[in-house]
């Protein structure tokens, strides 16, 4: 079984719907299994890519249990963990362990915006509810709140809340954060258009968006960092970061899957609210990933 070290490029995977817009297993086991493929050295699944808010509670727990039977431990699977309330959290926490996931991405609850005390609350209730280690998730920009400095210190005596997904769009909260905590928590990168600074900087890894359509220049690249070449590593990133910016927009699902689909990896169906990408924005995209795709360092063209 693959041990859990949140190091290297953990994929954001996406879920795949049919077109009635049932959840496609099979083609959801198929993005697993290529990410798998190409290198990747773990899956995030029921993230922001994987729609978890879009999907219902009886479906979050069917692709869990159809990912530990496909992926059959040959890489490690971490479960977003992103609910309206801390009881349906801890709920899901506990069915996520039983189902057999390796680990959680813990998320502040969904709409409410927290105090900080009321933040420290929920982390600590579902790090109490189950053994898995848990990465905390900060997205400022995403979920209007900050896991401050001060929550993180509050938490430090919680020994299964050990990583960090760092989203927040500014660098320098890898190195204010390691300064402070040293190697309490594992930082990981998670806005793909700072992915570099952040490893650079200190993060172990990158949890990832953009790799679900091209992995390989995603592993090369922090296959180039981890063996210290530089040039190698801002190369890849240089090609890469048109794509990167998607991340950080609003559509990030919707241009990811769309992505996904160009390079056959998977389909653009995504549920409501979202809709498909459309007109000038749809072209945009295209136009971005073709070039992308015509222009590979890494992977075939």
């Amino acid at each position: 079984m693959a041990e859990l070290t949140w190091r290297g490029v953990y994929p954001a995977a996406t879920t795949q719907f049919a077109e009635d817009l049932s959840i496609d297993h099979d083609a959801t086991a198929g993005v697993q299994d290529a990410l798998i493929r190409d290198g990747v050295d773990g899956l995030i699944l029921l993230g922001t890519c994987g729609e978890n808010n879009s999907l219902e509670p009886d479906e979050k727990r069917a692709v869990l249990a159809r990912a530990r039977e496909n992926v059959a431990g040959r890489v490690p699977v971490v479960t977003g963990v992103s609910e309206l309330t801390t009881s349906r959290a801890v709920a899901f926490a506990r069915d996520a362990e039983a189902l057999g996931v390796d680990g959680l991405m813990l998320l502040p609850a969904m709409v409410y915006v927290p105090t900080e005390e009321e933040l420290y609350t929920h982390f600590k209730a579902v790090a109490a509810a189950t053994s898995l280690p848990i990465m905390l998730y900060n997205n400022p920009p995403a979920y209007r709140v900050s896991i401050s400095a001060r929550v993180l210190e509050k938490l430090a005596d919680i020994p299964n809340i050990v990583a960090v997904k760092e989203s927040a769009p500014d660098p320098r909260r890898f190195t204010d954060l390691i300064n402070i905590f040293g190697d309490r928590y594992v930082l990981m990168a998670g806005l793909d258009d700072v992915a570099l600074e952040g490893m650079i900087l200190g993060a172990h890894g990158w949890v990832s968006g953009l790799t679900s359509a091209f992995p390989q220049e995603s592993v090369a690249l922090v296959a180039a960092l981890q063996r210290g070449d530089i040039e190698e590593a801002r190369r890849i990133y240089r090609w890469f970061m048109p794509l990167l910016h998607l991340d950080a927009e609003h559509d990030l699902v919707q241009s990811i899957k769309l992505a996904e689909q160009i390079m056959g990896r998977g389909s653009e169906r995504v549920r409501l609210p979202r809709l498909p990408l459309a007109g000038e924005r749809r072209k945009q995209v295209i136009d971005m990933v073709e070039k992308a795709a015509a222009t590979r360092p890494i992977g075939p063209k």
